[in-house]
């Protein structure tokens, strides 16, 4: 499985294939606020005098539209009266690599800037950086592995297969050859680490593998792109919407979080238990859990996943390893396999904002030096606070964590939170045929 390549050789990669002619085109890649892949296709021969200038320039509405491109005028930090002016993808050399499915063109990952070359306070991938920052200057790094979940579907939206049997080789066999070209795509594009089924009909599991925090977001962000594009060229639908059916199982997106002091893993176990930088943590998660919820699901169907034996959490909660806990700790042998995992993300998370809002709220524990509550035991679901029940609560909570918004950024925030309630009225707005059905005659 071909493994993406260090920094320096990455970049000295990019520029042999130029200069040989094995590299005709190049993508420049950057987010938007949900998590699409966004960019440009820009001829080889003119990528390395743009990239290593101005950059490549865009419309700045293109980081203030919600789902699907509506451009919010409401953001502070981008509108009519500002004109909507360029801003300009820096692309990040360390990210290059080959795309899959195009021969002959590259991938790579940029940063966003301003007109002024500072960095743009929409880029979420600039979020993260803060964040990461600021998790420096406490002494750590951070590591991260991710696991998403997502539905293969036809393209009208049903199941391609009936069985929903988790970890089944049978369905795994039943999804070939789209699942096979997936795994060899990842494999390519991504530290891929598996692929499993999960519980829904047509349903998988992908997991990354466990590194720093910043290539872990940029290689979900590359796994989703993938991931609909190897469906698509299978004339099947890779979906991310968090919950489908309403029968079915929902999809999630998982963080396996671990912090470093250089080489020395400082959740590694004490005595069998949490060490104390790792409970300062998840106290942390458990205090400002409501509040960046809305960056792990920023979507009014995301919340629809938080109910009772879904193993999706619908509480407040720690544990030791307990699937029904939103915050699970894991305590294990191996110093370095020691971690927390957050299990309240959403399939359709934008990977930037999910991975920088737990981390916000681990940086918030470790500052404020607080000991979390016993770890819960047994079956949780409806046992502590409720996580929002609604994308409206949720944009709520996220803009009154003081805290948070510092960390975060406070402009990055409320603009974030402005696209995200735009969903929410939206969807309050819209009459549905369930009321329709329900009302029309019986009132």
């Amino acid at each position: 499985m071909t493994q993406v390549a260090p920094a320096s050789a990455a970049a000295d990669e990019l520029r042999r294939g130029i200069a040989d002619g094995t590299l005709t085109e190049i993508e420049v890649a950057w987010s938007d606020p949900f998590g699409h892949s966004a960019g440009k296709r820009i001829p080889a021969g003119q990528f390395l005098d743009r990239a290593t200038g101005s950059g490549f320039a865009f419309c700045e509405a293109a980081l203030g539209w919600n789902t699907d491109g509506t451009v919010i005028d409401s953001l502070s930090l981008t509108n009519w009266a500002g004109g909507y002016p360029d801003v300009y993808a820096v692309p990040d050399f360390s990210t290059f690599t080959r795309l899959p499915w195009r021969p002959g063109v590259g991938h790579i990952i940029s940063d966003i800037v301003t007109h002024h070359r500072t960095p743009s306070l929409l880029d979420p991938r600039g979020v993260l950086k803060r964040v990461l920052a600021r998790l420096e200057g406490l002494g750590y790094t951070a590591k991260i592995g991710v696991e998403f979940e997502f539905y293969l579907l036809e393209t009208d939206g049903s199941p391609i297969i009936d069985a929903i049997q988790a970890y089944s080789l049978e369905n795994a066999n039943a999804l070939d050859p789209l699942i096979a070209d997936l795994y060899d795509t990842l494999g390519a594009f991504t530290r891929l680490e598996g692929i499993q089924t999960e519980y829904g009909p047509g349903q998988v599991e992908t997991n990354l593998v466990y590194t720093d925090a910043l290539a872990a977001a940029d290689d979900s962000a590359r796994l989703k792109y993938a991931a609909k594009e190897v469906a698509r060229r299978h004339g099947k639908l890779a979906s991310f919407m968090p919950k489908p059916f309403s029968e079915h199982s929902g999809s999630s997106a998982h963080l396996h979080i671990s912090l470093w002091d250089g080489d020395r893993p400082v959740f590694a176990a004490v005595d069998g238990a949490e060490s104390q930088t790792a409970r300062y943590a998840i106290a942390g998660l458990f205090e400002h859990l409501p509040s960046i919820t809305l960056f792990g699901a920023h979507s009014v169907n995301a919340y629809r996943r938080f109910a009772p034996d879904t193993f999706a959490p619908d509480t407040v909660n720690w544990s030791r390893d307990n699937r029904s806990a939103a915050i699970r700790s894991l305590v294990e042998d191996i110093p370095e396999a020691s971690r927390i995992e957050l299990r309240s993300g959403a399939s359709d998370s934008n990977p930037y904002w999910l991975i920088a809002s737990a981390l916000a709220a681990i940086v918030a524990g470790l500052e404020a030096r607080r000991e979390p509550p016993q770890p819960a035991t047994g079956n949780l679901y409806g046992k502590g606070a409720p996580l929002p029940d609604s994308l409206g609560t949720a944009v709520a909570l996220a803009i009154q964590d003081d805290t948070i918004l510092e960390i975060l950024g406070e402009q990055s925030v409320l603009d974030f939170a402005v696209i995200a309630r735009s969903e929410w009225d939206a969807y309050v707005g819209h009459v549905s045929d369930w009321e329709r059905k329900r009302y029309l005659s019986t009132s």
